[in-house]
């Protein structure tokens, strides 16, 4: 292999995105007064992990996990307090200042369809606002063809172009979304939770549309969910987190199949199945209490109020996320593949 070659093997192994060690801490009264002492609510707490081109990238958790803050900080709309992050190699500026570069190619699908219209704009000029700003030398008659393009991709029509947000449905919202996040040829779309707030059988269809965008545009997802199923029909590789951290890290097959970390067992078996039989035959695997406050996170592991496999060491020690038992899976606990649990 000569020089050339490696350079451009090197290029295609090198991640879009990554992301190594990131916090993101506000600072928040603990009173109702303005003269209220302030605390650190410490919302994402140390998270590493990349991005490859190509893939989709699954982020599941419990509501207040940090899953979507870690989101927003990627995309500028939140500042990160510490960390590394690089853009195809080159370091991104913290806070809400990005990389010129990133701020075109790196695009965000929101959880709520319509909120995140603007109300006031015609979908033509929705989805073509991002073109625009970022490409001003495009004429107008150009940048009609490619919206009304866009907007036949993901399954709408030049009629849709001079109406308003509040005429569509919360599914044809989310195209009109998913157009706006890649009229301007993203390489990385972030997707907040983009099918939550939709019917099962809509759901369906955006998932299965976005994975043919995918394929048709070589684009990766960074994919944040609550829903495991949705997850694992869409995610090449899969990240858990808990309180701000995270606590399992593998590709889908192996972390579907053989969890390691004990919150990754439990969010599994609370997973809905469609068949009765094995509903009926499962055992439940509940946790004791309710989430910490990231307010006053727990020393140590931050899951162990909650591990049923918890010991003394695990007050003490902060595991981090480390390759276990021979897989390619990252595991943050001292006690995983060890114990049995919900076996």
């Amino acid at each position: 292999m000569n020089l050339h070659e490696r350079r451009r093997d090197g290029a295609a192994r090198e991640p879009l995105l990554f992301v190594e060690d990131l916090k993101v801490h506000f600072r928040v009264p603990l009173g109702d007064y303005p003269w209220s002492p302030k605390g650190t609510l410490r919302a994402v707490d140390g998270v590493s992990f990349e991005v490859r081109r190509g893939e989709t990238v699954g982020l599941v958790g419990e509501s207040g996990c940090g899953k979507s803050t870690l989101a927003r900080a990627l995309v500028g709309l939140v500042p990160m307090t510490s960390g590394t992050v690089r853009w195809r190699g080159e370091a991104v500026a913290s806070g809400h200042r990005r990389h010129p570069t990133m701020r075109r190619e790196v695009q965000m699908i929101f959880q709520d369809p319509l909120a995140s219209l603007d109300p006031r704009m015609t979908i033509e000029q929705i989805v073509a606002e991002p073109l625009v700003t970022h490409q001003p030398g495009v004429g107008r008659a150009e940048v009609r063809r490619r919206v009304t393009t866009m907007l036949e991709r993901v399954g709408l029509s030049e009629h849709h172009l001079r109406r308003y947000p509040h005429e569509f449905s919360g599914g044809q919202c989310q195209r009109v979304g998913i157009a706006r996040a890649l009229i301007d040829a993203p390489k990385l779309v972030i997707c907040d939770e983009p099918v939550s707030a939709l019917d099962v059988s809509i759901q369906a269809q955006i998932v299965n549309l976005l994975r043919d965008l995918q394929r048709e545009l070589s684009l990766s997802y960074l994919f944040v969910a609550h829903d495991l199923a949705v997850v694992k029909a869409i995610s090449h590789r899969v990240i858990v987190m808990y309180l701000g951290r995270v606590m399992e890290l593998g590709m889908r097959d192996d972390l579907y199949g053989a969890p390691q970390h004990p919150y990754t067992k439990v969010l599994l078996q609370a997973a809905l199945t469609p068949d009765p039989a094995r509903a009926r035959a499962r055992r439940p695997l509940l946790l004791a209490g309710e989430m910490p406050s990231p307010l006053n996170p727990p020393t140590g592991c931050v899951f162990r109020t909650r591990c049923p496999i918890a010991i003394a060491a695990c007050a003490h020690d902060l595991p981090q996320p480390v390759v276990r038992h021979g897989s390619a899976t990252r595991v943050a606990c001292i006690r995983a593949g060890l114990v049995a649990f919900g076996d």
